[in-house]
């Protein structure tokens, strides 16, 4: 019952313990050189050959001659050397090697957690009557959850890295399989939440362990995991963004004293958190921003809205809009009092921007009514859940379709009466002038000689119509009094110099 670490083991069976650390930087690190690879597989098969091999087969392999005598030599003391450069290439070995060990140590006590539970899902033969079985502790349960506490004395972030390396918390696709969960299919459904069989899965130990100081550090470090695969598709950061909602959801229920309310009344669903958890907010809060994903308008939402004390309101707001922004609106949230689907009209036309200061108008009245809210809630000393209201928002796919009424008829003559002998006309044709780009008109051909003049003129720019307004009065620097600070000013006969070489057409 008592786990044994790998190196102490290779100690008592000959085996070199620079072999036990290539073994470790496979499985769990990076991949040391290809070099360095076979010699570990020499190594390794020779051994197997002298204990094993050999004596099966009746010393019949045993029997080298002086030059293999002399090889094999050889090859002891490459392992030898490779030994000692393995050493000198792991900076602070010392440290790194007991990190190592007490990684596995940790490992080892979590795989016997999940076999335990596993067995008792065999036991049952039912996922239901299973999670009544891991709802209720049993005395194995509390053994590995003992021998756990013991390690969290010596090294909580090595217990938290250890639960969020693949195949626990973090679930590969056979354990999903096992528990007969079908994560993909039903990935809309169980956004932000845990599968129910996963989540009683673990509930026992995560109660457990969660205390104030370990949850500080766990949520954190879910926020650094979650920072070096934001972009990734695998089930890392769904699982990471699951739990992280989970838990903040937990914390803001137990702090406002509300219970899980079950959807399934058969099945007890107990929670992660039994007493208020008071946690660094300030400092999720930037961990929250610093690993920025499609889900960090809703996480950062859940951290400002269970934070004590509050930031202030205009801060919350300003803090949940840039992160919208900055995520090009792809959470499925939005901020409170903000339309997340204003962003996405492009204003084209004075009708496009008469439709959006009807939309900021009605956001405005949304953003009161939150307020409101905010002071009824921070009254209460409540948990501030705002309800965010989706409205659908209907474009005009034709401005002119505005303008067909009898009031408006007024001003289309106006228009054209303004533009009467002009290139340019106003259309009465249903176009989708989304559909061409900016600069080309319907009919339009893409030859470029389509845009040259037919006829045109020439005249001197001295020789165009001046009007009164634009005419300066025959004053010189002198008579205006303005002080020559910045260099020789402009005189009349260079203008009429510069206005005499310019050509119109």
């Amino acid at each position: 019952m008592v786990s044994i670490p790998l190196r102490q083991l290779a100690k008592e069976v000959d085996i070199p313990i620079w072999v036990v650390d290539l073994r470790h930087e496979l499985t769990h690190g990076k991949l040391p050189r290809l070099a360095l690879c076979r010699k570990g597989c020499d190594v390794v098969l020779d051994w197997l050959r002298k204990t094993y091999w050999s004596r099966q087969l009746g010393n019949n392999l045993c029997e080298e001659s002086e030059d293999e005598e002399e090889e094999q030599e050889g090859v002891e003391a490459d392992a030898e050397l490779d030994n000692d450069a393995w050493e000198i290439q792991t900076p602070q070995h010392e440290a790194c090697q007991k990190h190592k060990e007490f990684h596995e140590k940790v490992r080892d006590v979590l795989i016997s957690y999940k076999n335990e539970q596993f067995r008792v899902m065999q036991t049952a033969q039912s996922v239901s009557k299973s999670r009544e079985l891991w709802s209720d502790s049993s005395s194995e349960v509390d053994w590995i959850l003992a021998q756990i506490k013991d390690l969290m004395q010596e090294n909580r972030e090595t217990v938290a890295e250890a639960l969020l390396s693949d195949g626990f918390l973090i679930p590969k696709v056979d354990c999903l399989k096992m528990l007969n969960i079908k994560y993909e299919a039903n990935k809309e459904v169980w956004q932000f939440k845990i599968p129910q069989t996963f989540y009683c899965f673990w509930q026992p130990l995560l109660t457990g362990l969660l205390s104030r100081s370990f949850t500080q550090i766990l949520i954190e470090k879910m926020f650094m995991e979650l920072k070096e695969c934001s972009d990734s598709t695998e089930l890392r950061p769904q699982f990471l963004i699951n739990w992280i909602s989970e838990m903040l959801t937990g914390i803001a229920k137990v702090n406002a004293g509300k219970k899980r309310q079950h959807c399934n009344k058969q099945v007890s669903v107990k929670e992660l958190f039994l007493h208020k958890v008071p946690l660094q907010w300030i400092r999720l809060t930037d961990n929250c921003l610093e690993a920025p994903c499609w889900a960090t308008p809703h996480l950062l939402q859940l951290i400002l809205t269970i934070m004590r004390p509050r930031l202030p309101r205009s801060s919350r707001k300003n803090l949940l809009y840039l992160a919208s922004v900055y995520t090009e609106g792809g959470g499925p949230l939005s901020s409170p009092g903000l339309s997340s689907d204003c962003s996405e009209q492009p204003i084209y036309t004075i009708e496009s921007l008469q439709w959006r200061a009807r939309q900021e108008n009605q956001v405005k009245n949304q953003g009161q009514t939150v307020e409101k809210q905010d002071d009824v809630l921070e009254r209460d000393d409540g948990v501030e859940e705002v309800e965010e209201e989706e409205e659908e928002m209907v474009t005009e796919t034709n401005p002119l379709e505005g303008l067909t009424h009898s009031g408006n008829m007024v001003a289309i003559a106006e228009k054209r009466a303004a533009l009467q002998g002009s290139a340019w006309q106003i259309t009465a044709d249903e176009v989708r002038w989304k559909d061409f780009p900016l600069g080309k008109l319907p009919g339009q051909t893409d030859d470029p000689d389509g845009l040259m003049l037919d006829n045109y003129s020439m005249m001197s720019l001295l020789d165009q119509p001046v009007r009164d307004e634009w005419k300066s009065p025959n004053t010189n620097s002198a008579e205006l009094n303005i002080p020559v600070t910045g260099g020789l000013l402009w005189t009349q006969n260079d203008f009429h110099k510069i206005k005499s070489g310019l050509q119109l057409f």
